[in-house]
């Protein structure tokens, strides 16, 4: 089994990464007139083992520490953030379907080692207990990539399924065949994403596909979990939400390198008198190329330190404070913010071709922008949190 450390490994995937990044470019467009990512880069990103980087290596899996899965997005989402952000759910619910019982591990991957998931995880179904489990009804909105998952992690409020008690939030696995899909993605932002609702009527949820969002929303001992690797013990928004703001970033870096590319050899019109100029000569072009770079910088450093730092303690045997918690959400949120910042100041220097639809920065500013509004990225809610900790007012809030 290969290990998180295996240093041949990583250069490996990342390098399968970047040679996927021209094929993605291309079908960025095709992707917004689809309303979900094509499947030709579905199957290339499946052929070349991305979606197994943080899975279990009991069911294929790489086992693969979280921040690799990170570099990973970051590098998709800069050629094309709706693949970016549905690779990065599929991907990443390799680890949160990690978590599940290991009855449920063996229903997702016994059969199709390949398997992948959306999901979507506010508790918009109910459930009543029946013989063996529950009868599961509801409508889930925002589950990206459902057109080609093999199943979905939803939540709902289910009753104990033996005894008496009240109904609690829990993520529960459903396979495709019992979700039908209604069509109602239709954005200006992570367009590409086919992020549409998914609907179950009274479908049967045996007891061993859910799980308390309690027990997954805290960071377990070892041995509480079905794996040993400790990237199993993170706590459930110590890394959901990291991978949003991954997004974010690499579709910042992405236009960034796009504006670069553009501007190099641009030259203004001249307006009236036709007198045309280096559009890379103005100083306050080169000041925002500076502030989108420094900014992206500053998003990923904090993302990728806070993540590791995390790895290291669950590595050493300990357990994630309440503090370590907080500073990995408040380090997802400004990271995402970081990546709006960047690509405010590039689309002060775009001029009139930057309105045009196709242009990828433009594209990248409507992607960011919806990105940024994941509720797990809200910034208002996430400093508050953060600042309640630090005032020592009990934090409100998820962490």
């Amino acid at each position: 089994m290969a290990t998180s450390h295996d240093t041949s490994l990583r250069t490996d995937l990342l390098a399968r990464a970047k040679a996927l990044v021209p094929a993605l470019a291309s079908r960025a467009a095709t992707a917004e007139r689809l309303r979900r990512v094509p499947d030709e880069t579905i199957a290339e990103i499946r052929a070349a083992g991305l979606y197994r980087v943080v899975g279990p290596a009991a069911f294929g899996g790489l086992e693969q520490d979280y921040d690799l899965l990170l570099e990973i997005i970051m590098i998709l989402a800069g050629a094309c953030a709706s693949t970016g952000w549905v690779y990065a759910i599929a991907a990443g619910q390799q680890w949160l379907a990690a978590n599940l019982p290991l009855e449920a591990q063996r229903d997702l991957w016994g059969l199709d080692p390949d398997a992948v998931t959306c999901g979507s995880f506010p508790p918009a179904g109910v459930g009543r207990a029946v013989t063996g489990g529950w009868r599961v009804s509801g409508r889930w909105d925002f589950c990206s990539g459902c057109d080609s998952a093999q199943a979905a992690i939803l939540g709902a409020r289910l009753p104990p399924a033996h005894g008496d008690g009240a109904a609690e939030p829990h993520l529960f696995l459903a396979p495709a065949h019992d979700f039908a899909i209604e069509d109602n993605w239709y954005t200006v932002g992570l367009a590409g994403t086919g992020s549409k609702i998914v609907v179950l009527d009274d479908v049967f949820v045996p007891a061993h596909r859910a799980m308390p969002v309690a027990r997954m929303g805290r960071c377990r001992e070892p041995g509480e979990v079905a794996h040993a690797q400790p990237i199993y013990r993170l706590p459930m928004m110590s890394c959901v939400p990291s991978v949003f703001a991954a997004v974010a970033l690499g579709a910042a870096k992405g236009a960034i390198a796009a504006f670069i590319r553009g501007t190099r050899d641009r030259a203004t019109r001249g307006g009236v008198e036709g007198t045309r100029a280096p559009v890379a000569g103005f100083a306050g072009v080169q000041m925002r190329v500076a502030e989108a770079l420094a900014s992206v910088d500053a998003g990923e450093t904090i993302l990728l330190r806070d993540n590791r730092n995390a790895i290291a303690i669950l590595r050493a045997g300990g357990i994630l404070t309440t503090e370590d918690r907080i500073a990995i959400r408040r380090g997802q949120a400004f990271a995402a913010r970081m990546a709006a910042q960047a690509i405010t100041a590039l689309a002060g220097a775009l001029g009139v071709p930057g309105i045009f639809s196709d242009d990828p920065v433009h594209r990248a500013q409507r992607d960011v922008t919806a990105a940024c509004r994941h509720i797990g990225l809200n910034w208002d809610a996430i400093s508050a949190l953060v600042g309640q900790h630090a005032l020592g007012i009990e934090p409100k809030g998820n962490y």
